[in-house]
């Protein structure tokens, strides 16, 4: 591991000295194994040993052990082993992600939840796989007697909820004021949505406070990122 330029590579990055010495930690990690098991460094890694050195960690953690492992190989430019050590992280993050489910979203019909709980419909991701398209939520209104304007309101609250934040109550404040689907954040500024969301708090007297700019911001960056499977 080149160390020092590392750990001016995090420095830059704008990482704090703890965060810093946890990252270069994790990497050091990597190498004792690597040393105990092939007599190699980290610069010299493959494919075959992110993975056999992931099967070592508890899969719990593996998502915390593996974060300095990939900055490292940005910086060393081996996007190719930092993409394949974060699919590994992502698949930790997901394990453990508690998926958010609609009636714990605010101003459900709770006896509508029930009928599309009892068609395994619980949770945002599957309301987006169930209602993905126009053909898919007539099927879906058909097949339980929700109204088709229901059906599409749980859908765009589902799709609202990834864009993070407090998903109960930002998902709702978004929906009723116009701002129902994640393309109405991209070409928006920051400042002129706030407005918007503040002035329908105080004409609506909705309960609950806008957003403050930095989560509208990363409302925004999320809604540019975030991949259309969803026809509407």
């Amino acid at each position: 591991m080149k160390e020092q330029e590392f750990r001016k590579f995090l420095k830059q990055a704008g990482k704090k000295e703890h965060v810093v010495e946890g990252l270069v930690d994790q990497v050091r990690m990597f190498e004792k194994f690597l040393a105990g098991k092939a007599g190699i460094g980290a610069d010299e890694a493959r494919k075959k040993d992110i993975q056999e050195y992931v099967n070592t960690i508890d899969p719990e953690r593996v998502k915390v052990h593996i974060r300095g492992l990939i900055l490292y190989f940005k910086f060393a430019g081996k996007l190719e082993l930092a993409h394949f050590a974060h699919a590994f992280r992502e698949a930790g993050t997901a394990k453990t992600r508690q998926v958010f489910k609609l009636r714990n979203f605010r101003g459900v019909d709770l006896d509508v939840v029930a009928k599309l709980e009892k068609l395994g419909i619980v949770n945002v991701e599957q309301m987006l796989k169930a209602g993905k398209t126009p053909d898919d939520r007539k099927k879906l209104a058909r097949q339980t007697g929700i109204s088709l304007k229901t059906i599409l309101e749980l859908v765009k609250l589902s799709d609202l909820s990834r864009l993070g934040a407090i998903k109960s109550v930002r998902a709702r404040l978004y929906f009723d004021a116009g701002l129902d689907t994640p393309d109405k954040f991209v070409n928006r500024k920051m400042e002129d949505l706030r407005t918007l969301l503040i002035e329908f708090i105080q004409r609506t007297g909705f309960e609950g406070i806008a957003p403050l700019p930095k989560e509208l911001n990363n409302a925004i960056a999320a809604a540019k990122k975030l991949p259309r499977s969803i026809q509407y």
